[in-house]
């Protein structure tokens, strides 16, 4: 039996000035590594044997620091990037709101039927998370930590519960937020999906 962690990336210097990120490669904030600081404690008694992080900077950071406090190496895989999202990346929350909010609300319940301009295909991103979920429950390690970002974590997550990737948003990760896949050779159950009291606690003086 395989446990396998899927954790959000910490706060990062584009989720707090609310732009669209995707393939941008924005580091942390302040925030965002205390966040990464309590989930690394937080995870101490959790066996984790092995740690796997997108190569994006926000998610490799959130890794290392995580990484640190467990002593354990990070491993990159570029699989588990965010989904690339086109020419909306790089634009702020707000002139989404203002310019293009029913295509936004619309992408939000059906990202394969309401694609961003120039977005990466969703079936592409299905299948790279899928291949690197397969690949991963090959591993010899029963307790896995996966870092990525609010996208890959998410279509993980729905390739675990059969879901298909238009279900991508129906629901969401917070900065750290942490769910779990239990693997039994071909049965994956999902236990719980965005734990997030660690990110409530006070870490800044580790």
């Amino acid at each position: 039996m395989k446990h396998i962690y899927l954790c959000r990336h910490g706060e990062s210097e584009y989720n707090a000035k609310k732009i669209v990120q995707g393939h941008i490669d924005t580091e942390l904030t302040e925030k965002g590594k205390n966040q990464a600081k309590a989930l690394g404690e937080f995870l101490k008694d959790k066996g984790i044997k092995k740690i796997i992080s997108s190569d994006l900077k926000r998610a490799y950071q959130t890794a290392k620091i995580v990484g640190k406090i467990l002593g354990l190496e990070v491993h990159k895989d570029e699989r588990i990037r965010e989904m690339h999202f086109g020419t909306w990346e790089g634009l702020s929350y707000d002139w989404i709101y203002q310019n293009a909010k029913e295509h936004f609300y619309n992408w939000l319940s059906n990202p394969v039927k309401h694609p961003l301009p120039k977005q990466e295909d969703p079936f592409h991103f299905e299948k790279r998370l899928k291949i690197f979920l397969e690949d991963i429950k090959k591993y010899p390690d029963d307790s896995i930590l996966v870092v990525g970002h609010g996208g890959s974590i998410q279509g993980l997550l729905c390739i675990a519960m059969g879901l298909g990737i238009d279900c991508l948003w129906k629901f969401r990760h917070d900065n750290t937020g942490l769910s779990l896949i239990i693997s039994n050779k071909s049965k994956d159950e999902v236990k719980f999906i965005n734990l997030s009291t660690h990110a409530e606690k006070d870490f800044r003086l580790l």
